[in-house]
C-alpha cells in the first residue's frame, strides 16, 4: 500500500467487511445455497425470477456457482430450463466483466465469496443484471457505452509510433502515485450503475448528450495529468463541457462507494471540474 494512501476505512465499509468476516468463520460446511437468478432472452423480452439450488464448495464465489448452474440447468422446484448466461474473463478482478448486482448492490462476482454473504442452509443470494445498460441475455449486459464514452474523452496518449522517440518524460512519484490509482479502472460499471444521474440509454445517438459518468471523467483526469497525454487536454476538457459533461454530475458520491479498485471518483470529477471551469474562463477572455 502507497504510503500516501488514507489510513481510515468508512465505517460503512468497515462495519461491512466485519460482518463478512463473520459469517466466513460461520459459513456450514457442505450446506446448499439458492441463487434466485433475474433472467430474459435476450433484448426486449420478457424477464422472469428462477432458484437455483446449488451445493457450495469450500472458498466457492459467484462465478463458480454459475458455472455448476450452466451444468445442471435445473431450477429447485425440479424444473429444466436452459443455462444461466453472464460474462466473465480474467476471474480476478481485473477485467471488469463480470459486474452483476449481487443482493442488490453492484460489484465484481468473480471476487464475491459464497461464504460471505450466505454462511447458512438454505440461505439467498440474489444476482441481477445492471440496469443501466441494455440486457444481452440473462445476467450478460451491452457495455458499448461505456467504450464509447473513453472515446469521447480521448482516453490515449498521441504518440507517433512510427520511429524512436526516445526516453519518456519523467514524473514525480507522488504525480505517479496519483496517476497509478486511476489507471486501475477496469471499466467494469460499478460507479455508473450506483449513479443517479446516469441512465439507460439503449440508443447511441443519445450518447453523446446524456451524462457520461465518473468511470470516463476520471479516465480523463488520468491522462490529462500525463506529460504527454495532457496535448489533447483541451479537447478533453472541451467534449466534458457540454451536455452530459462534468457539470451533469450531481454529487451523490455513490461511485466512489462502490468502486471495487477504490479509485478516487469523486476527487477526479472535483479535479476535471476545477479545471473545466479555468479551461472555459481563459476561452473566454481569449475569444
Amino acid at each position: 500500500m502507497s504510503e500516501h494512501a488514507p489510513s481510515h476505512i468508512p465505517f460503512a465499509h468497515a462495519q461491512d467487511k466485519s460482518l463478512r468476516e463473520a459469517n466466513r468463520r460461520a459459513a456450514k460446511p457442505g450446506r446448499s445455497v439458492i441463487f434466485r437468478i433475474k433472467r430474459c432472452d435476450g433484448p426486449g423480452k420478457p424477464t422472469r425470477w428462477e432458484d437455483f439450488k446449488v451445493p457450495v464448495a469450500p472458498n466457492a464465489n459467484v462465478i463458480s456457482c454459475l458455472q455448476w448452474i450452466a451444468a445442471n440447468p435445473v431450477t429447485a422446484d425440479g424444473r429444466q430450463t436452459t443455462p444461466v448466461v453472464w460474462d466473465s474473463g480474467c476471474l480476478e478482478e481485473v477485467c471488469g466483466a463480470c459486474t452483476m448486482v449481487i443482493n442488490a448492490r453492484v460489484r465484481q462476482s468473480c471476487s464475491c465469496l459464497i461464504d460471505e454473504y450466505a454462511p447458512g442452509e438454505g440461505d439467498v443470494l440474489t444476482l441481477e443484471p445492471m440496469s443501466k445498460f441494455p440486457v444481452v441475455r440473462d445476467l450478460w449486459v451491452d457495455r458499448e457505452r461505456m467504450f464509447g464514452a473513453l472515446k469521447r474523452v480521448r482516453a490515449w496518449v498521441p504518440i507517433d509510433g512510427t520511429y524512436y522517440l526516445g526516453a519518456g518524460p519523467k514524473e514525480r512519484p507522488q504525480k505517479q502515485e496519483t496517476r497509478y490509482k486511476l489507471s486501475e479502472c477496469m471499466t467494469c460499471g460499478c460507479c455508473l450503475e450506483a449513479c443517479p444521474q446516469y441512465t439507460l440509454e439503449a440508443a447511441p445517438t443519445a450518447w453523446s448528450s446524456a451524462f457520461i459518468g465518473a468511470q470516463a471523467i476520471s479516465q480523463a483526469r488520468l491522462f490529462n495529468e500525463h506529460e504527454t497525454g495532457n496535448q489533447l487536454k483541451q479537447e478533453r476538457l472541451d467534449s466534458l463541457a457540454g451536455p452530459g459533461g462534468v457539470d451533469d454530475c450531481g454529487n451523490a458520491q455513490n461511485c466512489v462507494k462502490v468502486c471495487p479498485k477504490g479509485i478516487p471518483l469523486t476527487e477526479s470529477i472535483a479535479a476535471v471540474g476545477r479545471d473545466e471551469t479555468l479551461h472555459a474562463v481563459t476561452r473566454f477572455f481569449r475569444g
